[in-house]
């Protein structure tokens, strides 16, 4: 006997051969041709044509390359040649083999023992060996038949939910349809897209049809995915289409403050955006990832061959929503034509209490950049109390001022005299009584005032925020609109709820979405003086009880407030728009809030009764 090792790639072939005039001589070496030719790919064609059934051999070899996609078979031994099974053509041989493959992560190696027959070839056709590879599906793998296949296959743990504060589901797992089409059993192809259009999701049927085409007629082509009341609605219609394939599962679906929930992809169930993305491995878990041998028409598994060590349940995620003060900001924007947002914060504890978008196109309410107005006066007149100032002390109010050529003025152009105070500038809003006194400004002042307030610093609160941007002072003219929260100043709502809810605390305490999750809490370097604080609490009440964010005044709670209008360039030729914001808090309950809507109007006749409806329904829940 003589032993023959090839190495072939990253394929090991361990021969054992018989005597070189054994009546097996060539059936051996064709085994090693055929394991040789044997790919991971398409290419099918070299070891098919070594087989008596060149078609059948490329159809099932394709079929689990594509459905089983192996790295790697990294070891194959090829037995001595022998005894072929009592059913095998008269003259077989049979040669054993192992393989052991390589499936990449998720999978341990596999190691797989069949056997290849070989039969003489007929004398008209003769080959080089003399022999030809029986085809038979075993030969893959002992235990698959006809019309069968291996495939890899992943079940993907429920996707665990998104928790509000009282633990109940902001998103959570619904019973989803998703409907296929199995283009090999497809009878009556008008008949499916009439099915699908009825359904009336938005399926482009012309472009599914051009898929289906060109689509491998044994593998599904996704169609989309449905919620199951869409799906008993059609049921019958859709069943007695011939082709149709209807697979259930659960699939998350929000509930609430879905753009800052997030979206799952449909097809991978992953994450692609809000806490579903940052948080996606937490809450999807490890899927089960095995190999099977399947009906090659209905991809259904037949027998579990190997499975990894998956199949872990994702984990909830807890988050600080308080779902009735989420219900209440969402209802507040309904109705609004503008894109808008809200933000609310318990001042107390830095807990994220509401984020409401509108459109639910990404979470502004959380990482939108907006230049924030006359909200910043918040952080403006603590930096003048902060060196020394008082609310009484006379600052003025001119119609305008100008810094190097470039004039600022109030909104409609109002002006209140060289007598007006700190209290009735900020009241009032008058941007030209700030402007007017920058040389008690140093460049920086902004920027480490804004600090004190959070804005501009480093959170980590459990999901994608926007924390603000004060940049050092570029000059006169920079600092003058930096003032009234213009320039390169921006913020985000949920970053300028943060700031009213610093002089609701006397305090910053970083916004925190997911407790106990979210890494480090990031601290300012100085606090407020309690006497700033003061001054500041005061200003604020008085601007809805005297000044611009009169929308307020009958909302119970004792509301504080600060408007703001903020300008903005748009379109090719640089004409301005508004920014309407309003920020604050409720004196008699530990909520701060910012409301913020884009693209026209004024703090206090936009924004001001967005904030009203918000807080009533905030005060009426509160009892």
């Amino acid at each position: 006997m003589a032993l023959m090792a090839l190495v072939v790639g990253a394929v090991v072939l361990l021969l054992v051969r018989g005597d070189d005039d054994t009546p097996t001589d060539g059936a051996a070496e064709l085994a090693e041709e055929f394991l040789r030719a044997w790919p991971l790919d398409d290419e099918v064609e070299p070891a098919a044509e070594l087989t008596d059934d060149p078609e059948a051999a490329a159809s099932l070899l394709e079929s689990v390359n594509r459905n089983l996609s192996p790295e790697g078979r990294e070891t194959v031994s090829v037995g001595e040649p022998g005894e072929a099974a009592a059913d095998a053509p008269t003259g077989a041989v049979a040669v054993p083999y192992t393989v052991v493959y390589d499936l990449g992560e998720g999978l341990p190696e596999w190691t797989v023992d069949s056997s290849i027959t070989l039969v003489p070839a007929p004398e008209e056709d003769p080959t080089d060996t003399g022999w030809l590879v029986h085809w038979e599906p075993s030969l893959i793998h002992p235990d698959l038949a006809d019309e069968q296949t291996l495939m890899r296959t992943t079940d993907k743990p429920e996707r665990a939910s998104v928790l509000a504060a009282d633990g109940s589901e902001l998103a959570g797992s619904g019973q989803v349809w998703s409907i296929s089409v199995w283009p090999a059993v497809l009878t009556d192809p008008e008949e499916a897209w009439a099915a699908i259009d009825a359904l009336d999701v938005g399926v482009d049927t012309e472009a599914l049809a051009e898929r289906v085409e060109q689509a491998d007629p044994d593998r599904a082509v996704h169609v989309v995915t449905i919620r199951d009341e869409l799906y008993e609605e059609h049921r019958d219609e859709l069943h007695a289409v011939l082709g149709l394939r209807f697979d259930q599962s659960s699939r998350p679906l929000a509930y609430a403050a879905r753009s800052v929930v997030g979206g799952v992809d449909p097809e991978t169930g992953e994450g692609t955006s809000g806490l579903q993305a940052r948080w996606d491995e937490r809450l999807s878990g490890v899927p089960l990832t095995s190999v099977v041998i399947a009906e090659r028409q209905s991809a259904s598994a037949v027998e579990t061959l190997a499975e990894g060590e998956g199949g872990i349940d994702g984990e909830p995620l807890e988050t600080t929503i308080d779902p009735v003060l989420q219900e209440a900001a969402e209802e507040a924007l309904a109705g609004q034509e503008q894109k808008g947002s809200i933000a609310a914060l318990r001042p107390s504890t830095g807990e994220v209490l509401a984020l409401a978008d509108q459109p639910l196109d990404f979470a502004r309410s959380a990482e939108g950049r907006y230049a924030p107005g006359s909200g910043f006066k918040v952080i403006t007149a603590a930096a003048l109390l902060e060196a020394g100032l008082t609310a009484e002390d006379v600052l003025g109010c001119p119609k305008e001022e100008v810094v190097r050529g470039y004039r600022f003025h109030n909104q409609d152009e109002f002006e209140l005299g060289p007598d007006t105070t700190l209290h009735e500038a900020f009241t009032a809003s008058c941007n030209t009584a700030f402007i007017g006194n920058r040389d008690r400004f140093e460049p920086e002042t902004l920027r480490e005032t804004a600090l004190a307030f959070g804005v501009g610093g480093e959170w980590e609160a459990g999901l994608t925020t926007f924390d603000g941007s004060v940049p050092v002072a570029d000059g006169e003219s920079d600092l003058a609109a930096s003032l009234i929260g213009q320039a390169r100043v921006e913020t985000s709502p949920l970053g300028m709820a943060a700031v009213a809810a610093t002089v609701a605390a006397g305090e910053f305490h970083q916004p925190v979405l997911v407790p106990g999750e979210s890494g480090e809490v990031w601290e300012p370097p100085t606090r407020l003086a309690d006497s700033t604080v003061e001054e500041l609490r005061r200003m604020m009440r008085a601007t809805v009880t005297e000044g611009t964010a009169s929308a307020l005044r009958d909302v119970p709670g004792e509301p504080h407030a600060k408007t703001g209008t903020a300008e903005f360039a748009t379109g090719e030729n640089g004409e301005l728009s508004t920014h309407a914001w309003m920020i604050g808090f409720l004196g008699e309950e530990d909520l701060a809030f910012a409301v913020l809507l884009e693209d026209g109007g004024s703090g206090g006749s936009h924004a001001g009764p967005v904030a009203a409806r918000f807080l009533r329904a905030v005060v009426a829940a509160a009892g």
